[in-house]
């Protein structure tokens, strides 16, 4: 068995026919895909099943809900392939990506194979990057938030570079992919960028997740943790981290946060990070949130759709 894809399944029944078939439908023949039914209430786990049914190739484990990290981890540990790949359940593989990402990584003996992917508004969300990149470039990318790559979906892995990666404490609902990949990318694995796409990402699905400030201190301390073995390298990457998510909650008007939590990162910035992220934190959070806001806005409208959805 060459690749794995393993895919956490919650509440999702409208969307996983098109994922199963957009897999199966792939003209690479050694995987199998290994679907997790994480204690889903709606049809999603009976879908999956039928799936299950009249495709030999598709695996299925019902648990109860343990949340995406686990799901994730318990398809990795009922997986047999060779190669990793993790999809999401209201997300599609691109025509021939299997193909592609598995000749990739066997061409190139990469730990890890990225590309652009696109989205349902026809747009390709490209970070540039080719060839073998340095893991230190992205882990900053991925602390500031502002990566343009797959972060864990649409990724092949070398099986062993997520042995004890797929670790967190259930309450981190938010940003837990980027979490694994830094994980991943701290070992020094070698990543190779592809300029072809491989996956289709759906913008914009609805999801009740609301994160608390008690939340936001399980991961910072997770991700303290991770990045703890170059911790002088990575410190002022993870103030900034931690301004961007302050942010977001300024932007939905949570002022108390800056009392609450945030309040310290005044007296820890540095030089190296952006001149506004410096200005928000240092401006009353009343004020702002105008700064905040009025940026997130010029943004939406720049990434507004302004063409044909893909068929």
């Amino acid at each position: 068995m060459e690749i794995s894809v393993i895919i956490p399944v919650y509440n999702k029944e409208e969307y996983l026919d098109h994922c199963f078939e957009s897999i199966f439908q792939q003209s690479f023949s050694s995987f199998e895909v290994v679907a997790v039914d994480d204690g889903s209430t709606d049809h999603s786990g009976s879908i999956c099943d039928q799936w299950a049914a009249k495709e030999p190739r598709l695996h299925v484990i019902h648990v109860s809900n343990g949340g995406v990290t686990a799901a994730r981890r318990i398809g990795y540990q009922q997986s047999q392939g060779r190669y990793i790949m993790f999809a999401d359940a209201d997300d599609l593989l691109t025509e021939g990506s299997l193909q592609l990402m598995y000749d990739t990584i066997e061409r190139t003996q990469a730990d890890e194979v990225i590309g652009p992917y696109d989205d349902q508004y026809g747009h390709r969300h490209d970070s540039g990057l080719r060839d073998f990149v340095e893991p230190e470039l992205l882990i900053r990318d991925l602390l500031a938030v502002r990566s343009k790559f797959c972060v864990l979906w649409g990724i092949i892995f070398r099986r062993e570079l997520l042995s004890g990666c797929l670790s967190a404490p259930r309450q981190i609902v938010e940003r837990e992919d980027s979490l694994m990949q830094i994980k991943c990318l701290m070992r020094q694995p070698r990543v190779y960028f592809i300029d072809k796409p491989a996956y289709l990402h759906y913008e914009d699905v609805p999801n009740s997740r609301r994160e608390s400030l008690d939340w936001i201190r399980i991961y910072d301390e997770e991700l303290r943790q991770t990045l703890q073995p170059q911790w002088q390298r990575y410190q002022s990457a993870f103030v900034h981290h931690q301004l961007k998510v302050y942010e977001k909650f300024i932007d939905r008007r949570q002022f108390h946060v800056f009392q609450d939590y945030y309040r310290p990162l005044r007296h820890q910035l540095t030089s190296d990070i952006p001149l506004m992220d410096r200005i928000a934190i240092l401006l009353p959070p009343r004020l702002s949130y105008f700064l905040i806001h009025g940026y997130k806005l010029f943004l939406r409208h720049a990434r507004a759709p302004h063409t044909s959805t893909l068929s």
